[in-house]
């Protein structure tokens, strides 16, 4: 694979953003072009995420379609791309998409074109978090998504919206500044943000629990568990339908798909140190 296929994947619904930003004409015009422009990008971007599957090997270890770039300096770069356990979230997030789409197509008639740009837009973000291979990169993707997915909730929910939205920022933030705490931490012992090296580099014992538990602060809060879990009920009732099905189906697996990525790997000794308090966690929401 020659070109760039999970930059196209990625930002391509950015375009369609772009896009639909641009296109002129009368109100109705432009709802219509806003809705159509939308739906085909979406069912393009899930045509060409098909092309990952189809070419994806699963006898070979490692990370796949990897891209790499310099960006903000020499140990934090652009790099991109997928395995086995980011590839199903990629393509369940682009899959998902032109469902979203369709489902607002009459149910959303109050700002149309900036609602389909919000959902754009956080398909980007969400593509990004899961290709992303630089922490600092994850980060923002990570953490980006909360902006559109604040808009869609406050302006387009139901009456409670605005409460709804704020918690949901307001908890999501919170988690991210530890996390954000965390990454400096492993920058600073690893002399890189690069998660392949990181993966393979040994944190100190002394930092691992810490670092585990700063991380373990965001993921907890996105999957969610308890007892952070008080802004996902107001943010199911007031988003509307499309917002629920990417709440329910891609923004919650963003949690577990970072322990899985992050916290496993990079820091089993305090992941082992841990273990307890998240099983107790775990039953009691069962309880609960």
């Amino acid at each position: 694979m020659t070109w760039p296929i999970l930059s196209v994947v990625t930002f391509l619904p950015t375009l369609g953003a772009l896009l639909i930003w641009i296109s002129r004409g009368d109100d109705e015009a432009m709802k219509r072009n806003a809705r159509w422009i939308a739906l085909w990008t979406t069912i393009v971007n899930f045509a060409i995420s098909l092309i990952l599957v189809a070419r994806f090997d699963p006898s070979q270890a490692g990370f796949q379609f990897v891209e790499e770039g310099k960006w903000l300096a020499a140990t934090i770069g652009y790099k991109m791309g997928v395995d086995g356990i980011s590839l199903p979230f990629v393509i369940l997030t682009t899959a998902l998409m032109p469902f979203c789409i369709i489902a607002s197509w009459k149910s959303v008639q109050n700002r149309v074109r900036e609602y389909m740009m919000a959902f754009l837009v956080l398909e980007t973000l969400m593509v990004g978090t899961f290709s992303a291979l630089d922490l600092v990169l994850f980060y923002l993707f990570f953490e980006g998504g909360l902006i559109p997915m604040f808009l869609i909730i406050g302006v387009w929910g139901g009456p409670r919206r605005v409460y709804a939205s704020f918690k949901f920022f307001l908890y999501t933030l919170l988690g991210s500044v530890l996390m954000l705490l965390a990454i400096m931490a492993l920058y600073w012992n690893a002399g890189t943000t690069d998660i392949p090296t990181l993966m393979t580099t040994a944190v100190p014992r002394s930092l691992q629990t810490w670092a585990w538990l700063a991380f373990f602060a965001s993921f907890a809060v996105k999957m969610p568990m308890w007892p952070v879990h008080t802004w996902l009920p107001d943010a199911h009732v007031e988003a509307p339908t499309a917002g629920s099905v990417i709440l329910a189906a891609i923004l919650l697996k963003m949690g577990g798909y970072g322990f899985l990525r992050f916290s496993l790997p990079m820091f089993p000794v305090g992941s082992e140190v841990m273990q307890d308090f998240v099983f107790t966690l775990s039953v009691i929401a069962i309880v609960y």
